[in-house]
């Protein structure tokens, strides 16, 4: 069980990193093509990383969206099978058009164990802090 924990907060870990440091191609790797994705900032769920990675391009584009830091606290980890659900507070430092913002985010991250041994996100909530 250890072990499994390890993987599980090990794959959180990367694509938090990833994200911290707007590195698109790895943290998109970090989820399933198949992930569904709710945020609060959006009015519909996207259905799929395809879709993610779309809206994720209009940000860039249509708002000069770049993220600068991320930092994960609070951290909890429940663990049902090949399944992990992987909770946290959020910090984001990014920037709009070339002026910084700073967002207080609650998460979830639902990871599935692969065939091939590896976890991957295969659902992301992001909620307000309150």
């Amino acid at each position: 069980m250890e072990q499994t924990r390890q993987a599980i907060l090990a794959a959180a870990d990367r694509l938090i990193a990833a994200f911290a440091r707007h590195d698109r191609e790895t943290y998109f790797a970090a989820f399933s093509p198949d992930a569904t994705f709710i945020f609060h900032n959006l009015d519909r769920a996207l259905k799929n990383r395809a879709e993610y990675e779309i809206e994720w391009a209009l940000w860039e584009r249509r708002d000069g969206f770049r993220v600068r830091a991320c930092r994960s606290s609070n951290r909890n980890l429940q663990i049902a099978g090949d399944v992990g659900i992987f909770t946290h507070s959020v910090e984001t430092e990014a920037e709009f058009g070339g002026e910084a913002v700073t967002s207080h985010e609650r998460e979830t991250i639902v990871f599935e164990r692969g065939s091939d041994g590896h976890w991957l996100a295969i659902h992301e909530h992001l909620s307000r802090a309150v």
